[in-house]
């Protein structure tokens, strides 16, 4: 009886059947990848990003329709053609930068997210697409073969980006749960309410801006059509120094049309409003805030550069 539990034993540690397979570890989310909207026009997309801004366009490996506007080595903004019947909204996806794809792409599933696609790959990186809790496609990007620097972008830097979000609970679970994402502003318009909730990245310095809508906002849902996403939905690039900014903008006649500011923001920082031919919100952002914030202080460190 004992030799037949001591075989037991040597066979369950042989065949790995005693010990339960460990859940793989998050890879490292280091910060924004790129920001995806969609265009009627493409021509005039392109002269606003590439003339106005000074972005470099490249080609989109993940639709030859499209195309990549680089402010750095690995951040852009991709714009789509419109699809047909499409409504108000203009977000295609938001992509974060992950240091390991197929790892990610592991742990996701292991925490029950689902679906996830297969790798993709092309100019130089690997992704994978997921969605998040209220069905907003989501990116995972890594990097293999940076592009080269864009010297004339106003700046190089994606700092946030941030989209219309219902339920604040629902994306924690999938943003500070699953992935790591850490808490660090939020404020509001008005006392009493939460408009912005800033998260970042577990690995940086960037982060997502959920703009809440409905009832604890300031924003009524029956006030969100075509102008109000365009303010939802946005990306922010950051800057050293606002008013050089805004003076060489309006130097060379490059403030798109609809624009607003420069205006303090409520989280204590300098801030402009661009807006592209379809009507997203491109904000300017000091780096720093230069006084103090409204409504809550900030818990993580602000990007420097």
């Amino acid at each position: 009886m004992a030799l037949r539990a001591t075989l037991l034993g040597l066979a369950m540690l042989a065949t790995g059947a005693a010990a339960p397979r460990a859940a793989p570890s998050r890879p490292a989310i280091t910060g924004i990848s790129h920001l995806a909207v969609y265009t009627s026009d493409q021509a005039v997309s392109a002269h606003f990003y590439t003339v106005d801004l000074g972005a470099r366009r490249g080609a989109d490996p993940e639709d030859a329709a499209g195309a990549r506007y680089y402010f750095g080595p690995t951040q852009f903004v991709e714009v789509l053609p419109l699809p047909a019947g499409s409504g108000a909204d203009r977000l295609a996806h938001i992509a974060w930068q992950t240091s390991d794809v197929v790892a990610m792409r592991a742990y996701l599933l292991a925490h029950g997210v689902t679906p996830v696609s297969a790798v993709e790959s092309g100019d130089g990186s690997r992704w994978i697409t997921t969605h998040d809790p209220e069905g907003n496609e989501v990116q995972f990007v890594q990097t293999t073969t940076p592009a080269a620097a864009v010297p004339g972008a106003i700046s190089d830097h994606i700092i946030h980006a941030g989209y219309l979000v219902h339920n604040r609970a629902a994306e924690d679970r999938f943003y500070r749960d699953v992935l790591g994402f850490r808490p660090y502003w939020y404020g509001a318009m008005k006392p009493g309410k939460v408009d912005w909730v800033s998260q970042q990245v577990p690995d940086g310095n960037d982060w997502l801006e959920y703009m809440l809508v409905g009832p604890g906002s300031t924003t009524p849902l029956d006030h969100v059509d075509h102008n109000e996403l365009g303010v939802l939905d946005h990306v922010s690039l950051g800057v050293t120094n606002m008013e050089a900014t805004v003076t060489r903008l309006i130097a060379g006649d490059h403030l798109s049309p609809r624009h607003d500011g420069p205006q303090m923001g409520r989280d204590g920082k300098w801030q402009a409003n661009l807006y592209d031919p379809d009507g997203t919100r491109i904000e300017l952002m000091e780096f720093q805030p230069v006084t103090k914030p409204c409504c809550s202080a900030f818990t993580a460190d602000s990007p420097t550069h």
